[in-house]
């Protein structure tokens, strides 16, 4: 249970009471006597004030209860809304003489979105001026219609207000006249009632009675059977001992247990229970219990382990930015590592180092923070340090669906990611998720992107502020058996959003203010000309009070209600008060300024690159962010919707271009895969424009890519790549023929294989060396119905077959046939089929047995030869030309079938 209010509403009071009610505490401390039990920091003692959150352990009946104490200030939000995610019930506290202020209403929503069953303690009712009625009227109408009076025991006024909330314990209600305590629980746990206790915890007025509606409405923690649990904060005992602070959510925490963390996993040495400064160690904690536990070095506040998720975003976040002045000397590195252990404590510090301006920045809430701050470090790493003005924390996100595409393949490297960027509503965060055929690529590297796109924030483009409100999702990628590794795809994931936040159009946001503005009526008009010059919006005002006060609710740029608490002050002799709540980022009322002002240059951020490193000719070089898809290896349109039925598009694709001696016709249209690497080996068919006069358009039709890369039902098109010369030498025939004439053997290796394609249907690629040949750009020729390829200078046919194998090996089947020992592993590791020369001439051969069988089951008796039907002179001369012929004993290997 989590107890929760505004600064100076008694919540730290109240908690003493509890504890001293149940016999925890035997002494009653006080925040005024600095001597409160769950007040363990000496600067909250001189403060008065709550930083980090607190636990205590306290009996309630049989019932064993974890008071989680949080802090109350504004500045000091963040750390308690991470301990609202563990919680399971909350009370919050009201002070009876302020009753619902700006914060407490940020804290109510901060409830609703945990969804956490609420207990209310309307405090200082001893104080003058209080009235119940008055407040319970406010709580309904400011926080919900479900707040209702409870005291010892549930008046019949109470009952019948229950009874209203639900319609079945409303027919139980008439029929009883009574309702069951577990329709209150349920009701309780469902936030569809709140009870509300009135008193004063100084006093002790009201406690007993809250203490009681515990016990009595709530139910005990069940958690699931696996173990899981959920971490909501960091922090180091006196002796500088890393602690990690969590809610066991599921199966048991025993020590020496190991648990997986981040590509690591690590053991709990020691399990704590602490109660104030005090703790017991313990052997094992249960579902539902709160500890802290030694011997995690990598663990991070909104881990889950076991079957628990991470947890989201928060909801309240800085809207400041300081610098960090350093004292004279200082180590600046030693200072960085130092202050990483204050971030990991306090995650939104986002303790960066500017290496431009050589400057350290700070993200924090406020002045008071910023105090507790500088004597915390001063204390802890005897540094003395200043801030100096505070700057607005700006975000930035995108107007469009984008897919940003990253490349990483410096020599002996390969990583390439694919992510689908799309906007979100505001408030949204960073959404990631994966659809991705593990076809395509395996779940380790999706989850792999996954880590390094949560790992960091990522800068935008326009002021190098960080993204938010969009879903970034992995739809492709590729990684290479022998020479990926995990550092590649870390820097594919980095330049993948660099790249799509350039191709995309970018919105600067900044933090708005929702505020509540309460002024003297006579100065209404001053405050409503100060809003609307400050760009702000307001609703009323609202009719003038008791003591002349008129309010004003609405919201304004965060940026230029910075110090009007001060102007508040002065226009209205003290009398005025205005209270903030952060809205949320929406789009910068003055955003070509701002860019303006910040001059960040994206192309010049060598942190964040938005190009990306391609290889070529054993070497890496990189890709400006807007060339970048035309050299990418994998060529889909993951932005279109996609369907069952698969649409068309014109394609327009330039041909004709003159190879060697020979040219084609047809070209690569039908195969849009093979043109694409085709044109990345030889270059665009456009740029041969130029040099080649023979040049013609043609347009074909393709199918565009289905938004699913892969389906695992759909039978996967079959690729066969045949090494030429090896595959001439290793079989006998062609080895005699080539002695003769090497043109020849190609040839009849030609023919004898667009017979074989004819027959398996297979997409056939024959590739043959010209790596020696001076000057050599590549040949292409389309030969009948099978693909023909040349090689250029420099390149060996192994290294063409390894390349095209490593771009469509893992879409789709893909045999290569070659008695290189060193090339089968090759490809093999690049996820082909192989096959060596010995064993293709055998398939060859019973391809050709099968198809002589089948012409022959075709034919039979319905033999249509030229000598059947011919004149019988014609037919005699033709027959001593055919045995003459014969007779010479020409070639077997060219000589055709006599049928």
């Amino acid at each position: 249970m989590g107890i929760l209010a505004h600064v100076d509403a008694g919540k730290t009071t109240l908690s003493e009471s509890m504890l001293y009610l149940s016999g925890t505490v035997r002494k009653l401390g006080r925040v005024d006597h600095k001597d409160a039990f769950l007040d363990t920091y000496a600067l909250e003692r001189d403060r008065g004030i709550t930083i980090f959150s607190k636990q205590a352990v306290f009996s309630l009946g049989n019932k064993k209860v974890n008071l989680l104490d949080t802090p109350g200030h504004v500045d000091f939000s963040a750390e308690m809304e991470r301990t609202l995610q563990v919680l399971d019930y909350a009370v919050l506290v009201i002070s009876g003489a302020d009753g619902v202020q700006g914060h407490t209403e940020t804290l109510w929503k901060l409830l609703k979105l945990y969804d956490i069953p609420t207990f209310i303690f309307i405090n200082k009712m001893d104080q003058q001026g209080t009235d119940q009625a008055a407040l319970l009227s406010e709580l309904k109408e400011r926080l919900d219609e479900g707040c209702i009076a409870f005291g010892k025991e549930e008046s019949t006024e109470t009952l019948e207000e229950l009874a209203m909330t639900d319609e079945k314990v409303l027919d139980y209600f008439m029929e009883h006249e009574s309702i069951r305590k577990e329709d209150i629980c349920r009701l309780i746990k469902e936030r569809r009632v709140f009870p509300c206790y009135f008193g004063s915890a100084l006093k002790l007025e009201g406690v007993q009675e809250l203490l009681y509606g515990f016990e009595r409405y709530m139910e005990p923690y069940t958690g699931t059977e696996e173990f899981g649990a959920k971490v909501f904060k960091i922090s180091r005992d006196g002796r500088g001992e890393r602690l990690t602070f969590l809610k066991v959510t599921g199966g048991k925490l025993v020590v020496k247990m190991p648990v997986n963390l981040v590509n690591k996993e690590e053991k709990v040495n020691q399990i704590r229970i602490y109660s104030g400064a005090k703790y017991e160690t313990v052997n094992e904690v249960e579902a539902g219990g709160v500890c802290a536990v030694t011997g995690l070095v990598s663990s991070y506040i909104g881990q889950g382990f076991g079957v628990e998720k991470g947890t989201a975003a928060p909801f309240l976040e800085p809207v400041l930015t300081y610098q960090m002045i350093l004292p004279d000397g200082a180590d600046t590195t030693k200072v960085l590592r130092e202050l990483k252990q204050l971030e990991e404590e306090e995650p939104l510090l986002n303790i960066v180092w500017n290496p431009a301006l050589e400057e350290i920045h700070v993200q924090l809430m406020g002045e008071v923070q910023t105090e507790i701050l500088k004597t915390m470090i001063a204390e802890r790493f005897h540094l003395d340090v200043e801030f100096g003005t505070g700057k607005i924390v700006y975000k930035e996100t995108i107007k469009n669906p984008v897919v940003g595409v990253g490349h990483y393949e410096p020599l002996r490297h390969y990583a390439e990611v694919h992510l689908k960027m799309e906007p979100l509503e505001t408030g949204s965060g960073l959404v990631f998720d994966a659809d991705c055929s593990e076809d395509v690529l395996d779940r380790n590297w999706q989850r792999l992107i996954l880590t390094h796109l949560q790992e960091r924030e990522h800068p935008g483009v326009l002021t190098g502020s960080p993204i938010t409100d969009m879903k970034i999702t992995i739809v492709a990628g590729r990684a290479h058996l022998k020479h990926t590794e995990g550092g590649d795809f870390r820097q594919a994931t980095y330049r993948a959003v660099r790249q799509g936040l350039k191709s995309a159009e970018s919105i600067l946001l900044e933090p708005w203010y929702s505020f509540v503005l309460e002024v003297p009526s006579d100065q209404v008009g001053r405050a409503m000309s100060d809003i609307g010059q400050m760009n702000g919006s307001f609703e009323g005002p609202e009719a003038e009070d008791k003591q002349g006060m008129v309010r004003l609710t609405g919201t304004a740029p965060a940026s230029e209600m910075r110090d009007y608490q001060r102007e508040v002050w002065a226009y209205t002799k003290g009398r005025g008060r205005i209270t903030f709540t952060l809205k949320g980022y929406e789009p910068c009322h003055n955003a070509e300024e701002v860019i303006e002002q910040i001059g960040y240059d994206s192309e010049r951020d060598i942190d964040n690159p938005t190009g990306s490193v391609f290889c070529a000719h054993g070497a890496g070089f990189l890709v400006k962010w807007d060339e970048v898809p035309e050299y990418m290896h994998i060529k889909e349109d993951f932005l279109s919707e996609g369907s069952d039925e698969i649409s068309e598009e014109e394609q327009t694709i330039t041909g004709n271009a003159r190879f060697g001696n020979s040219s084609y016709s047809s070209g690569y249209g039908d195969d849009p895969e093979l043109l694409a690497i085709m044109e990345r080996e030889f270059g665009s068919k456009q740029k041969e424009r130029d040099r080649y006069s023979g040049y013609r358009k043609q347009t074909v039709s393709a199918p565009m890519p289905r938004k699913t890369v892969i389906k695992d039902t759909e039978p996967k098109k079959e690729y066969l790549l045949v090494d030429g010369y090896n595959v001439i030498f290793a079989w006998e025939e062609l080895n005699e023929l080539a002695k003769a004439s090497i043109d020849a053997a190609r040839n009849k290796l030609m023919d004898i294989l667009s017979n074989y394609q004819g027959f398996t249907g297979c997409t056939l690629i024959l590739v043959f060396d010209a790596y020696k040949v001076k000057g050599s750009q590549g040949e292409v020729q389309k030969y009948h119905n099978i693909y023909v390829v040349y090689t250029k200078e420099a390149e060996t046919a192994d290294q063409y077959i390894e390349k095209t194998t490593h771009e469509i090996g893992r879409k789709y089947k893909v045999t290569v046939a070659t008695s290189d020992a060193l090339e089968q592993v090759i490809v093999m590791g690049q996820g082909a089929y192989r096959i060596s020369a010995r064993d293709f001439y055998e398939d060859v051969e019973r391809t050709e047995k099968q198809i002589r069988e089948i012409n022959e089951q075709q034919h039979g008796e319905k033999r249509n030869y030229l000598l059947d039907y011919a004149k019988e002179e014609d037919a005699k001369h033709m027959e001593e030309v055919r045995l003459g012929k014969k007779s010479e004993k020409l070639d077997k290997t060219i000589v055709s079938d006599p049928e």
